[in-house]
């Protein structure tokens, strides 16, 4: 390094080397030595150009911190004095040091010159000082201020004893006075160590998270600079071992004669108080993440008990039910994914419920997702919650369907509706069991079993990469066909027999018995809504009936769907109709029942409670054959 270049001669001179103590001349902005005197390098055993143009901190290497706060403290007050410092000498042996400090040049200017003595060298000299500033009467002044600490120390020595917070006296210069055994038991100091310190640098040099505290900003300094007490709620007071704590005190200013000579600080120990708000705060946000979690669900399962099917068992005693049955009591004990396929009405849901309740999950929640009715620019928030102004209409945190279902079981019903472009979101969690709510950093862990339906050709569609071939596999590990009505007639009877039970009970009619031609013309019927159609055909006999069953349905060769809502736009002529037919049917009886209820799809004057369906079933219908219920609303002229 080239020190000429650095260092400015108008500044150093060679005035440094004359002086008669050890020397050194600092720029604190850049931490370098500017000069150094012949004195100083005898100190430490070198010669003063080696020292020239280095960091001073490399000199105090181990108490940098320290001469941060010295320094900082130079440069507001103009001068300063410690005799915390020491050095290293070459041959090994420590040097403790005296040092005075005074800021060189201009109001703004950075640089500090040090003078550094011997402690043990210069006793004597030292106790000649002390004896000159006697003569000079300042003696009798220090002894008064250091009297009136003294005098309140043993006027209040039981307290100061007997009280559990700290306490410790500073003069007008901010060095120790006094300390109670609290204090000292808190900041690991004895008391004879902080006689006589700059407390700032040894117990509030720092704030919290490291930062250097300046001592303008200190409120102990500011009690007696401003002859006012400071309470202060929170900050950060350092042990001798290098640790710290949070405290709250008081600095109250000691006057003399109107004159402020000093400040007594009162400090506690807050560390128990702010862990235990700190955990109540925990149990807080843990107590509303369950409320607005027990909200969810609440609403989740008063929106199950309005919809309209029953937590029936699955009843039949065909060959296909048997299977079903035994493949559930397989499933159900593992936590293995389910997927469920089958036509609509054939009880897909049914099966969920029961490898649920079959599973140790049963004592949670079976949280169900139709798929079909959630709007794809909500679907992840649908999904996976979101917090409060995630997104314009995001009011408050939401809780999602997965962390509902958390320990216990998600069923996803029409899982072949969710966009291609949102199934990999899926996926992840799937795969992860983690997810992130919308709007939000954290990710969240959940337990969660995955049971999904669909009346879908899932596989053709992964063929045509309509479907993720990943996300297939990963619901498909424990396939489950849900079996159409029209493959299990010997079923017929017995599922006929409950739905007529239930419905004579729910409608307030006297028993109805199932006579034989009944049961044979349920048989002939191709029964193209399955189970769920059977049960609203009996459903709407009991209604109507006049003390006996009066069931008149099409023939066993026909194919045509059954509507006993509204009379269809053409009549069957006896002749088989084309699947394009029996679609362009579906959809004239469901936009004749759009029409009817005006547009609307729920409630009791909906659409779907004339159709006799689900509103959900009605939803999705709708959406595969592209009508859109505002279309059929009322508008005001």
């Amino acid at each position: 390094m080239n020190n000429e270049a650095i260092i400015s001669p108008e500044i150093t001179g060679n005035w440094i080397d004359h002086l008669p103590e050890a020397a050194l001349l600092v720029d604190a902005a850049r931490d370098l030595i500017l000069s150094a005197n012949s004195a100083m390098g005898r100190m430490i055993g070198t010669d003063r150009q080696s020292l020239t143009g280095k960091p001073c901190t490399h000199l105090f290497t181990d108490q940098r911190p320290q001469l941060i706060a010295f320094t900082e403290e130079t440069l507001f007050r103009s001068h300063g004095w410690s005799r915390d410092f020491f050095l290293q000498h070459r041959d090994g042996h420590t040097v403790e040091l005296e040092i005075s400090s005074s800021r060189v040049g201009e109001a703004e200017s950075q640089n500090i010159l040090l003078l550094l003595r011997d402690r043990r060298q210069l006793r004597t000299l030292r106790e000649r000082h002390d004896a000159n500033h006697y003569h000079r009467g300042g003696l009798l002044e220090w002894r008064r201020v250091e009297e009136l600490f003294k005098d309140m120390e043993r006027e209040n020595q039981l307290i100061l004893h007997a009280v559990g917070e700290g306490i410790y006296g500073v003069d007008a210069e901010g060095r120790g006075t006094f300390a109670n055994p609290a204090a000292e038991r808190m900041l690991g100091w004895r008391i004879d160590e902080l006689m006589g310190r700059v407390l700032h640098r040894v117990v509030h040099h720092s704030h919290a998270d490291g930062s250097l505290y300046p001592l303008k900003d200190c409120p102990i300094y500011a009690a007696f600079r401003d002859a006012s007490v400071k309470r202060v709620g929170e900050d950060w007071f350092w042990r001798k071992d290098g640790s710290g704590f949070p405290v709250e005190y008081t600095s109250t200013p000691i006057l003399d004669n109107g004159h402020p000579v000093g400040a007594v600080v009162v400090f506690r120990d807050i560390s128990a108080r702010q862990e235990a708000q700190n955990e109540l705060h925990k149990a807080l946000e843990e107590v509303e993440t369950l409320k607005r979690r027990l909200e969810m669900e609440n609403a989740y399962l008063q929106e199950e008990l309005s919809a309209e099917y029953h937590f029936h068992e699955i009843f039949g005693q065909s060959d296909a039910i048997k299977a079903i049955v035994r493949r559930i009591g397989m499933v159900a004990p593992t936590d293995a994914n389910v997927l469920i396929t089958g036509e609509s009405g054939t009880g897909k849901e049914l099966i969920a419920r029961a490898i649920h309740q079959s599973s140790s999950r049963r004592d949670r929640p079976l949280i169900r997702v139709n798929c079909a009715a959630i709007p794809k620019d909500l679907f992840e928030s649908e999904f996976f919650g979101h917090i409060k102004g995630a997104f314009t209409g995001a009011v408050s945190d939401r809780v999602g369907r997965f962390e509902l279902a958390d320990g216990g079981t998600l069923f996803l019903d029409e899982v072949g509706e969710i966009p291609l472009e949102l199934q990999g979101k899926l996926l992840r969690v799937l795969q992860d069991q983690q997810f992130e709510r919308v709007g939000e950093n954290r990710t969240r862990a959940v337990d969660v079993r995955v049971i999904a339906a669909t009346n879908r050709d899932l596989k053709a569609e992964v063929q045509q990469k309509t479907f993720r071939e990943d996300l297939y596999f990963r619901l498909n590990v424990f396939p489950i066909e849900s079996v159409p009505l029209r493959r299990r007639l010997e079923d017929i009877p017995i599922l006929a027999q409950e739905f007529l039970n239930r419905a004579c009970q729910k409608f307030n009619r006297p028993t109805l018995a199932l006579r034989e031609r009944d049961v044979e013309t349920l048989k002939a019927y191709h029964w193209p809504g399955n189970v769920r159609e059977l049960e609203n055909v009996i459903e709407r006999q009991v209604i109507t009936a006049d003390g006996r069953l009066d069931l008149d349905l099409p023939g066993p060769d026909s194919t045509a769907r059954i509507n006993t809502t509204t009379p269809p736009a053409r009549h069957y002529s006896g002749e088989l109709m084309t699947e394009q037919e029996l679609r362009e049917l579906e959809k004239q009886n469901l936009t004749r029942a759009l029409t009817m209820s005006s547009g609307r799809v729920f409630g009791e004057d909906g659409a779907a409670a004339m159709l006799g369906i689900k509103p959900t079933t009605l939803t999705s219908r709708l959406k595969k054959l592209k009508i859109e219920p505002r279309e059929f609303q009322v508008r005001p002229e």
